[in-house]
């Protein structure tokens, strides 16, 4: 099982009844062999240029887990949706990820020794 990050962006004229089309498209997940680790609903945003003559797009971003060769069957089915504007599916460097977060704690425990550092500079 790989991960992915899905980004849909849903028809704006949605957001009163967007628990209906959410729980279509994870439906549409859960059939192609995925399971949902993570949701991210980010609201109406403005898009940065007019898709389908809409200038404004309900963002939901997903975390997944689901076989590679599912993709081209998830990809193919949210083609056709119609309460999807766009979509992007995305396989997420967990190696580089690993690596920052890494880099980040081991900045923060530097931060911490100067910190501690100048407490005993001011004794």
């Amino acid at each position: 099982m790989n991960q992915y990050d899905i980004a849909i962006l849903y028809d704006p004229d949605l957001e009163v009844d967007l628990e209906k089309a959410t729980t279509r498209v994870e439906k549409i997940f859960t059939d192609n062999g995925a399971s949902i680790k993570n949701v991210d609903n980010w609201g109406k945003r403005k898009l940065a240029y007019a898709i389908r003559k809409h200038e404004m797009a309900i963002y939901v971003f997903y975390t997944v887990e689901m076989p590679g060769a599912n993709v081209q069957k998830l990809e193919s089915v949210l083609n056709i949706t119609d309460e999807v504007i766009r979509f992007l599916i995305t396989k997420p460097d967990l190696k580089a990820i690993a690596k920052a977060e890494a880099a980040k704690a081991h900045k923060a425990e530097q931060a911490a020794k100067r910190g501690e550092d100048d407490s005993k500079d001011e004794e």
